[in-house]
């Protein structure tokens, strides 16, 4: 197809979003009709209350602009939401992201989004996380663990973890220090920002699929 307009459900708008802007070959465009609050979060920018990993990940992938209101009056019954009409076109050729890595990043980041990116990265749960990552990003391409003899000391003897215990801690510190966003809070962060923080992250080791 080349175009699509519809009325969508409200229980599947996420989902159905990102079917469509994954759909090959691409079409067009879509004019689509979602519930308001979940309309304003496509089209929301950096500092907006509700800019949010939706904003990010469907700006990524598509130009994304609001066309107008529809009144709940304008309905017979009336629902019990207000609505608006959105309008999307995929962007042709797709950016050259790894979209999962993308995703994860964001993830992450928006799981707290008005905590900054180092309070973030500092937690020991996404410290470990991202470690598992990067011994097997390392053991793959050199063959080498960065810390996996010091992990697998403490699993044994049942000491309990520490953030010091994770060599990525290092790596992500000065990627962060690098970017200089590790002050910065996702809610105010801009997609070129996030671009810039995902390819420095990957150029120094660090994977989030």
């Amino acid at each position: 197809f080349d175009v699509c307009v519809a009325n969508v459900p409200y229980q599947i708008s996420s989902p159905l979003t990102f079917k469509l802007l994954s759909h090959r070959p691409f079409f067009r465009c879509a004019v689509l009709m979602f519930q308001r609050e979940f309309a304003m979060r496509l089209v929301a920018k950096p500092g907006d209350p509700l800019f949010c990993r939706l904003s990010l990940n469907s700006q990524l992938l598509a130009r994304v602009g609001h066309v107008m209101k529809v009144s709940k009056n304008s309905f017979r019954p009336p629902p019990k939401v207000e609505s608006s009409v959105i309008r999307m076109e995929p962007r042709n050729p797709p950016p050259p992201v790894n979209f999962s890595e993308w995703d994860g990043l964001v993830r992450l980041c928006f799981s707290r989004k008005n905590k900054t990116l180092g309070g973030i990265f500092r937690n020991k749960n996404v410290l470990q996380l991202l470690q598992k990552n990067y011994d097997l990003f390392r053991a793959l391409n050199d063959g080498k663990s960065t810390a996996d003899k010091k992990l697998r000391k403490n699993k044994k003897s049942g000491k309990k973890l520490s953030t010091s215990d994770f060599a990525v801690k290092e790596v992500i510190a000065n990627t962060l220090q690098e970017t200089k966003l590790g002050d910065k809070r996702s809610a105010k962060l801009s997609q070129d920002q996030f671009l810039s923080l995902l390819a420095a992250f990957n150029k120094n080791g660090v994977h989030f699929k």
